[in-house]
């Protein structure tokens, strides 16, 4: 077995390294606002000179105690010293007509095109672009978890709902319980095409 070693180079920040950055770069901005200088704030503080300097030039990691200090003597708010720390977010980037087709949904004249998300076990939205181009004698009915929420694009097409039909047109929008039988019932005018979004909350799938 081949053992593969990563090396981490001393140049590359650590996060408490990025923390200290942005706190003292956030620091120094609302200090200056004000048009104080380190002897000032330090006086209406309490907190050393040096220290805020340390604090500024990201050399140290400031106490909560001493963040709430700064915060009440600069009239700002706490997550003020924590703008622009880099933060991974979870982002699904889909090319129009590049959604991921779902089989066996997917049949002749009817495409289920799945354009995000959220990774991980605990998925609580699907959104789907739904295109149906011929008419069927009997549409499946379906029923999930959580609740659906559906927007004509375009076409025209008769919606079931539990006991309940509704006219769906292009800008039309449909929100229900997905635990009810739910499902098209006609198409009226085609193409049919809508959104689907199955939001399941935080349900474990």
């Amino acid at each position: 077995m081949r053992e593969h070693t990563i090396e981490i180079s001393e140049e590359t920040p650590s996060f408490a390294q990025e923390v200290e950055k942005v706190l003292g770069t956030q620091l120094r901005e609302l200090r200056t606002r004000r048009a104080w200088s380190l002897a000032e704030l330090a006086e209406i503080t309490g907190i050393s000179k040096g220290m805020l300097s340390k604090i500024e030039n990201g050399q140290t990691t400031p106490s909560l105690s001493t963040l709430v200090r700064l915060a009440e003597a600069l009239d700002a708010p706490l997550t003020a010293f924590f703008r622009g720390l880099k933060e991974e977010v979870d982002v699904l980037f889909v090319k129009a007509g590049r959604g991921f087709e779902l089989s066996p949904r997917s049949a002749a004249g009817h495409l289920y095109q799945l354009l995000g998300a959220t990774r991980g076990p605990n998925q609580i939205m699907e959104p789907m672009l739904v295109t149906l181009l011929e008419r069927t004698e009997v549409f499946p009915l379906y029923q999930h978890a959580g609740t659906e929420f559906i927007f004509m694009v375009s076409g025209e097409m008769q919606y079931g709902v539990g006991g309940s039909t509704y006219i769906l047109e292009a800008g039309d929008s449909l929100q229900f319980d997905g635990e009810a039988p739910h499902g098209p019932q006609m198409l009226i005018t085609m193409p049919v095409q809508f959104i689907s979004v199955k939001a399941y909350g935080h349900v474990t799938r």
